[in-house]
Formats: structure tokens, C-alpha cells, sequence
């Protein structure tokens, strides 16, 4: 019967030294799994705020293209308008140039008599 005894606390002693191995493991596990999940939470968090600050670039980079739209907007309607001045301006400079070639025409005509 020592001999059993003896054998029962070996094999305890053995399942005793098997299960603390594996206790140990376990728990390299788990510190190993939070040191990746705070590093995890860490990347997510630094996404979040590359995504905050892209969306932040984004929303002024909009304002600005709204801006420049309307600038360019108004400047396409003051060119509408420039080009039609300069159009009647043109126009009336022609009209001005027949009348003093009629004039010198004239002039010509009384010199001449």
C-alpha cells in the first residue's frame, strides 16, 4: 500500500506540476492578449483621430472649392460683361472713325474747292 501512496502523490504531483505549467501558459496568454489590445486600442484610437483630422481636411477643402466656385461664378458674369462693353466699344469706335473719315473727306472736298 506505501507503494500506491507512494505512486498516488507522484501522479498529484505530476497533474500538481502539469497544471501550473499550464496555468502559467494561460496567463503569458492573457498578458500577451492585453499588451495586443492595448496596442490595438491604441492604433484604433490614432485612426480615429487621422480620420477626424482627414474629414476636417476634407469639410475646408469643400468650403474652399464652394468659395472658388462662386468666385469663379462672378468672374465668368463680370468677363459676360466686359466682353459685351468691349463689343459696343469696338462698335462705337467704328462709328466715330466713319464720321471723322466723312469729316476729312469734307475737309478735302472745301480744300479742294
Amino acid at each position: 500500500m506505501a507503494a500506491n501512496t507512494t505512486e498516488g502523490i507522484g501522479e498529484s504531483a505530476d497533474t500538481l506540476a502539469n497544471l501550473e505549467e499550464r496555468i502559467n501558459r494561460a496567463v503569458q496568454i492573457i498578458n500577451q492578449l492585453r499588451s495586443d489590445n492595448d496596442h490595438l486600442q491604441a492604433k484604433l484610437k490614432k485612426a480615429g483621430e487621422d480620420i477626424s483630422a482627414l474629414q476636417s481636411e476634407r469639410d475646408e477643402a469643400h468650403s474652399f472649392s464652394e468659395e472658388f466656385q462662386r468666385e469663379n461664378s462672378a468672374l465668368e458674369t463680370k468677363v459676360a460683361n466686359l466682353t459685351e462693353e468691349l463689343e459696343t466699344l469696338r462698335g462705337e469706335r467704328k462709328q466715330v472713325k466713319h464720321r471723322i473719315e466723312k469729316l476729312l473727306g469734307q475737309l478735302d472736298l472745301l480744300s479742294a474747292s
